[in-house]
Formats: structure tokens, C-alpha cells, sequence
């Protein structure tokens, strides 16, 4: 497989990975603008532009991106994330100039008509009416919030009801025209086409936005607290936080390594001594959550009311084990685990076009598969275990959705993991 770039007189950058074994294509639109660089008052507006480019254009109206694109089987979405916005289609390699076509047509002539924007108003309030019904989607917010509180970093990326209700169609159009610039975006292609087609294909269309990137963001500061919401249910929801290393740190890749030793899947210590040894929790694991400039590393256990005290020292206690090192077998196991999982995103042509997109937009280039499997592999018995250490040196962030009347207060629980 190979990969080439090219960027555009804009700068807006073109990549493209030359995938033989394929028939279908992806091609997105990776933009460096998401929940962060919003100001409280913009807070949900990258989200709220995502959903708008889908309904309709000068060309087209909503009903007809969508019956254009699956009349030839594709596929089209898009997500807001912390950082980015990304709007992707995957089709059949053929229909590839129809997919660039209407990524463009939605990208640069949305005509984010007023009516439509009251409708898709009302779908983002059900969208954040039913994250708040669903507590385990709505912990991992609290958590975000109580982690990095009165920031950017640490707000919804849906917004609230009320900012969501408050924005109006000249919000959208100043907040794209200023934020979707040709700098801070990439244009990602996988499959069997070719780059020079590729580049053809798009340049004249996508050359159209403006250049300079002005998006901009506050630092992200981890502080921590204790958040606890009490609802009358059968589980507690209980999330923990701790800071850990950002995408360009050294240590990024023993953060993964570490995360998957203590709650990655299955044969994880969490796993196996909560679940299997105990049987305190039906589900739980760890993530590692990194941005450009902070990260997290994160515990989600759901378990019974009466068991949320009883749960909290055992996960403490391994957390704390694992500042003496990890055994051989599951430092190879976590390794062989990552690796394998990079080494089978060659096999789809989404999951490489999300790589390479993102990889553009936080590194500035596309790192090369054996330079990943390398690096993995790098992650050695002190690089785990400094790791380990470093994690339980800051601040806890806990949150908890449910009747938390077993748990620890706040300050046994931070010492707890002391």
C-alpha cells in the first residue's frame, strides 16, 4: 500500500493510500475544529454544523444526499469529537467522483435553511434528552466536566438545551467561514484509485476554501473532583479519571499498553478480579483518552448499589499494583493486542481513512505501519510501570450516576488511590 500527498494552493492537504486488494473507496474531510475551540457561548455549534451539512444544499435538498448516495450502496456520516469534525462516505470504487461531489456540495454550499434548522434543533434536543436518560453515556460527560471543569475540554460536545435552542443561521455560517479553512483540513482517500485521479478529482472544488487556519484553543488543565448523581436505579455508574500523557508525548504509547494491562479486555486485571474473581461488576475496563495537549485515563465500572463501596479499594489496589511493573506475559499479550488491532485496520477502507486523517492532523504526516507496530513494541517493563506511577501522582476526577450510598466521600476515596 502506498501513500502520497499533495497539498493545494490553500493548503488543504490530500492524501491518499493506494489500497490493490479493495473494491470499495472511502474519502473524507478531516477539519482541525471541534468541541474545544468553541466559546461557552458557541458551546455545541461544531456538532450543530455537523448535523446541519446533511440537510440540504443549493444543489440539493436533504432527501436527495441521501438517495443520491445510497442508490449506488454507499455509505455517508459524519462526527464531532473534542478536536475534530469529520464528514466521510465509503462506496464502491466507481462511485467515487459521485461521493467526492457531494462531500464538496456540503461542505461549501449548505444552505442551512432556517426551516431545516429548526427541525434538526428539535433532533439534537432528543439527542441530548436521551443522553441524559441513559446513564451510562451520561457519566462519561460528567466525568469530562468534572475532570477539566470550566473549560472547553471539559464541556458536551452536543452543547445544552439552551445554547442549542439560541443558535441561529448566521451563527452556523460565521462559525464555518471562519473555522473551515484549507490549513487546518485534510482530504483523506483509501482504496484501489489512483492519487494523481484523486487530486483531479478534488482540487477544483475543495481549492475554494480559504486558506489561513485561525482555529485556536485554551490549554486543557486536569483538576479533578467528585461529581456523584443521584437517581433511583438497579446499577451505579461509576467512572474515575486521571491525567495522563497527550498524543505527542514520549510516553503515549505505554499509556495505551498500560491502560490495556489494567482494563482492556478480557484477561485485563480489572476484568478478572472484579468480574471473575468477585463478581462485582457485570461490566468493566479502562481507556486511554488523548488530545494535542492533555489526555485521561478512565475506569467505567457498572455495578450494583450496595457494590460501589466494595469496588472502589479493589480498584485502587490494582491500579497501585501496577506501579511495581507488569508481569512478561501481559506486557506481550497487551502489545500483541494493539498491534494486532493496527494491523487490521489495513483490512477496511474507513477505519484506514480515519488513521491517515487524523494522523495528518495531529502529526503532520502519516506515520508508516511498521513505524506504529515498532513503537509498540518499544514499551518495555519501566516504560509501563513509569507510567503506572505517574497516573496516580495527580488528581482524581470521580463521577457517578445512580444511589452512590456504599461509596467512600471525596476524600477517602482520593486516598484510596494514594
Amino acid at each position: 500500500m502506498t501513500v502520497r500527498i499533495t497539498t493545494l494552493p490553500n493548503g488543504l492537504r490530500v492524501v491518499s493510500e493506494y489500497m490493490p486488494h479493495v473494491r470499495t473507496a472511502c474519502i473524507g474531510v478531516w477539519t482541525d475544529v471541534g468541541a474545544r475551540h468553541e466559546t461557552e457561548s458557541e458551546s455545541g455549534l461544531s456538532h450543530m454544523l455537523e448535523h446541519m451539512a446533511f440537510k440540504g444544499t443549493q444543489l440539493r435538498s436533504a432527501q436527495a444526499i441521501a438517495e443520491e448516495i445510497e442508490n449506488v450502496g454507499g455509505h455517508m456520516n459524519a462526527y464531532t469529537s473534542r478536536e475534530h469534525t469529520t464528514y466521510f462516505t465509503r462506496v464502491l470504487k466507481e462511485d467515487l467522483p459521485l461521493a467526492a461531489d457531494i462531500l464538496a456540495d456540503i461542505l461549501l454550499n449548505s444552505a442551512f435553511d432556517e426551516k431545516e434548522l429548526v427541525r434538526e434543533k428539535d433532533v439534537i434536543l432528543q439527542e441530548i434528552a436521551q443522553t441524559n436518560d441513559t446513564p451510562d453515556d451520561l457519566v462519561f460527560d460528567m466525568l469530562q466536566e468534572t475532570a477539566f471543569p470550566d473549560q472547553a475540554m471539559g464541556r458536551s460536545i452536543l452543547g445544552t438545551s439552551e445554547r442549542v435552542r439560541a443558535f441561529t443561521r448566521d451563527d452556523l455560517v460565521t462559525y464555518m467561514s471562519g473555522h473551515y479553512r484549507g490549513e487546518g483540513m485534510v482530504l483523506a482517500v483509501t482504496g484501489d484509485v489512483d492519487h494523481e485521479y484523486v487530486v483531479n478529482l478534488v482540487k477544483s472544488a475543495f481549492v475554494k476554501f480559504e486558506a489561513k487556519k485561525v482555529s485556536t484553543y485554551e490549554p486543557a488543565v486536569f483538576k479533578g473532583g467528585d461529581r456523584r448523581l443521584f437517581r433511583p436505579l438497579e446499577q451505579l455508574h461509576l467512572t474515575l479519571g486521571f491525567p495522563a500523557c497527550s498524543f505527542t508525548d514520549d510516553d503515549y504509547y505505554a499509556l495505551q499498553v498500560y491502560s490495556m494491562i489494567l482494563g482492556g479486555g478480557m484477561s485485563s486485571r480489572l476484568f478478572q478480579e472484579i468480574r471473575e474473581n468477585r463478581g462485582l461488576a457485570y461490566s468493566v475496563y479502562s481507556f486511554a483518552a488523548s488530545h494535542a495537549d492533555s489526555g485521561m485515563l478512565g475506569i467505567y465500572t457498572g455495578t450494583s448499589t450496595e457494590l460501589g463501596g466494595p469496588v472502589m479499594p479493589v480498584i485502587a489496589d490494582e491500579m497501585k499494583k501496577l506501579t511495581d511493573g507488569p508481569k512478561e506475559a501481559e506486557l506481550s499479550r497487551a502489545r500483541t493486542q494493539l498491534k494486532a488491532g493496527l494491523l487490521m485496520s489495513l483490512e477496511s477502507t474507513s477505519s484506514r481513512a480515519e488513521q491517515i486523517g487524523r494522523q495528518m492532523l495531529i502529526f503532520g504526516r502519516v506515520i508508516p505501519m511498521e513505524e506504529l507496530v515498532a513503537s509498540v513494541d518499544a514499551v518495555d517493563f519501566d516504560a509501563v510501570r513509569r507510567v503506572a506511577e505517574n497516573v496516580l501522582e495527580g488528581p482524581m476526577a470521580l463521577a457517578s450516576v445512580g444511589e452512590a450510598t456504599t461509596m467512600p466521600n471525596e476524600d477517602k476515596a482520593q486516598a484510596m488511590f494514594r
